[in-house]
């Protein structure tokens, strides 16, 4: 009960509901007593909720005071430029991480025979991270950084 006692709106919708309340820690209290004690809870929650709220202002005041700047996000929203700026620079990364793999897949491939799954095996046996730097090699995985050096160099690499 502590916690639907704080909310005002909730203990409001049961009095206006005219419910029957009753208190299982104190099941001797019902009726016109029971309905004193929610509205008696009520205006508890709406002074606790005041209270916290003055305490909230005055610690952001005197926090803006202390020179701290206050609230999230400080720029202007991304453009389509922003977007595409982004994106090309995701992609340089990407593809600059596949290049730098490239020969350790040269080296465990040497003829280009291997399936996927025999290379990503040889990564993870060899201990080479993937390009998140998370989880371990798989057949796409190895696909798609593939793909990625076909795509940036114009031809089969790796």
């Amino acid at each position: 009960m502590d916690g639907l006692a704080r909310s005002q709106s909730f203990l409001s919708r049961i009095l206006e509901a005219g419910v029957d309340v009753r208190f299982c820690d104190l099941p001797q209290i019902e009726g016109p007593t029971g309905r004193f004690l929610l509205q008696s809870m009520m205006a508890v929650a709406e002074l606790e909720a005041g209270m916290i709220s003055a305490r909230t202002k005055a610690a952001l005041a005197a926090s803006k005071g202390r020179g701290k700047k206050l609230g999230g996000f400080r720029g202007r929203a991304g453009t389509a430029a922003d977007t595409a700026k982004a994106r090309a620079a995701r992609a340089l990364k990407a593809t600059q991480q596949a290049r730098s793999i490239a020969p350790i897949i040269d080296r465990v491939d040497p003829d280009r025979t291997a399936s996927l799954r025999g290379i990503a095996r040889a990564l993870n046996d060899e201990g080479v991270p993937t390009p998140s730097g998370e989880g371990k090699w798989t057949a796409a995985t190895v696909s798609r950084l593939r793909q990625r050096l076909e795509h940036a160099d114009g031809q089969r690499v790796g």
